[in-house]
């Protein structure tokens, strides 16, 4: 396969969008039967059909690999990778082979200083994703070269609604939000009222991550996430 077919969506986008877990099934469904679902799947489908190019090949893949009842931790991004290659359908992965972004090495920086866990030689988030961690973007595609391109066309009805759904399910759950983006889901977590811990800071981007009012690097979310997860009987393994 080329490169740029490797982590490129294939149309038509619906297809693209069944076979999650049972919980985040039924989300997903209700949300392709509203207007936002069928103007964003249209508008997804016109680029495709008008030679975009398109990314990632599996806008849902945090779902396939994070089912709702095994959510500990949601991890929340902002927009897919627009580089070849990059995105994964993971929010801050990237295939193993592709240097971390910068982003994501304050992530590992992070990591390090508040665990002691040495940063991977990769970018490479599925073990994460595969033990709990919900590492969803609010946009769930782009075009390439195009950063936001996706934003504000219907997919954002649809992660808010997943991230309702994660925060109604009682199990307790670790949310970080990572930067003003993030944060303004903060109501949509307050409102179902679960035993779940919200941390937020500034975003791990070099822009943002060592300046206030909440600065990134320092600011210990692993390690808390960790010991309130393990008093609850769900202890997360941050290893990669």
């Amino acid at each position: 396969m080329d490169m740029p077919s490797l982590n490129r969506l294939q149309p038509p986008l619906e297809s693209r969008l069944q076979g999650v877990d049972p919980g985040w099934q039924a989300v997903v469904d209700a949300w392709l039967e509203s207007l936002p679902g069928q103007a964003l799947v249209g508008f997804v489908d016109q680029r495709l059909a008008a030679g975009a190019t398109v990314f990632p090949a599996r806008p849902l893949r945090a779902l396939e690999l994070t089912p709702l009842p095994e959510v500990k931790v949601v991890l929340l991004g902002q927009d897919p990778y627009h580089g070849v290659g990059q995105a994964e359908g993971l929010a801050f992965s990237v295939p193993e082979g592709v240097a971390p972004p910068p982003s994501l090495r304050n992530v590992f920086k992070e990591l390090q200083r508040d665990l002691g866990l040495r940063p991977p030689r990769h970018g490479h988030l599925v073990g994460w994703a595969q033990r709990g961690v919900l590492l969803l973007n609010t946009t769930l595609t782009v075009e390439e070269g195009k950063p936001a391109s996706h934003a504000k066309r219907g997919w954002e009805a649809l992660t808010d609604a997943l991230i309702q759904a994660a925060a109604a399910e009682p199990s307790p759950k670790v949310f970080m939000l990572w930067g003003a983006h993030a944060q303004a889901k903060r109501p949509l977590v307050e409102a179902a009222g679960g035993e779940h811990l919200v941390l937020v800071s500034n975003h791990p981007s070099p822009l943002a991550a060592t300046k206030p009012p909440l600065p990134f690097i320092g600011c210990g979310h692993f390690g808390l996430a960790s010991a309130y997860l393990a008093e609850r009987g769900r202890a997360i393994d941050w290893q990669l």
